[in-house]
């Protein structure tokens, strides 16, 4: 889509050591803050993108959405805040922004990272949504917000990353009984037969209800493949980033 960028990072190419190898983005996993910096400048020189021009959040698996114009700080401690604003990141799992060239970013490492642009409005947002985002409606909240910033359902672009699949995300049953009566479409069965939860599927499924039809989901399942970080594999682990922004 012209003017609108998206990008996802597998595990590899960072200065990270064991178990966190090698490009962990995520600052709050127990890395080394001075290679969670590094490996953010590494990401962002590759994407053509200033480092100090990427928003972060702390995400806590909710439904909030904050609207950002402006960096805040990297969020990785001990700089938790912005030493020129001293702005602090706020615990959020979307942003949404109306800034062209301000890149808007998503840790993950299993649960689902959205991405999503409408062009024409200069309008993007990136939110978080694991099982527990998904079924709070954290998308919903992020479309609605880019809406009010003047974009259109019908223009916006959704990309969604590597996140573990339905046929890896084993739940007990009780729970993807609670999942699917919020959205049925992630009611989902193990490969081998039982209980799951596809949150891919119930992103887009709460997409195509809000009007979004230009979407595309990563064929990657990060439980499977070893060239993405899994927090339902490792445990302790690094977090993969996925970035949008505009021209």
């Amino acid at each position: 889509m012209s003017g609108a960028h998206f990008a996802f990072t597998d595990r590899w190419g960072g200065v990270s050591a064991a178990p966190y190898e090698e490009l962990n983005l995520g600052g709050a996993v127990g890395d080394d803050p001075e290679a969670v910096r590094a490996n953010r400048d590494i990401a962002a020189k590759a994407l053509g993108l200033d480092a100090g021009r990427v928003v972060w959040m702390n995400q806590v698996h909710g439904a909030d959405v904050a609207v950002v114009r402006e960096p805040w700080g990297m969020g990785v401690p001990p700089l938790q805040r912005s030493q020129e604003r001293d702005k602090p990141v706020p615990e959020v799992d979307a942003v949404v922004t109306d800034r062209r060239g301000l890149a808007l970013a998503v840790l993950t490492a299993d649960c689902v990272p959205v991405l999503l642009a409408d062009p024409v409005a200069g309008v993007a947002a990136a939110a978080h949504a694991g099982r527990p985002g998904m079924v709070k409606g954290v998308v919903p909240a992020a479309v609605r917000a880019m809406v009010e910033l003047g974009a259109e359902p019908g223009r916006i672009v959704a990309r969604t990353g590597p996140a573990v699949c339905g046929r890896c995300y084993e739940v007990p049953e009780s729970m993807r009984a609670e999942v699917a009566a919020v959205e049925p479409t992630a009611h989902a069965e193990t490969s081998w037969g039982t209980p799951a939860v596809d949150v891919s599927a119930g992103v887009h499924a709460q997409l195509d209800r809000l009007g979004v039809c230009d979407r595309a989901q990563a064929p990657v399942c990060t439980l499977e493949s070893g060239d993405h970080f899994s927090y339902r594999r490792d445990r302790t682990t690094g977090r993969l980033a996925s970035y949008v922004w505009l021209d």
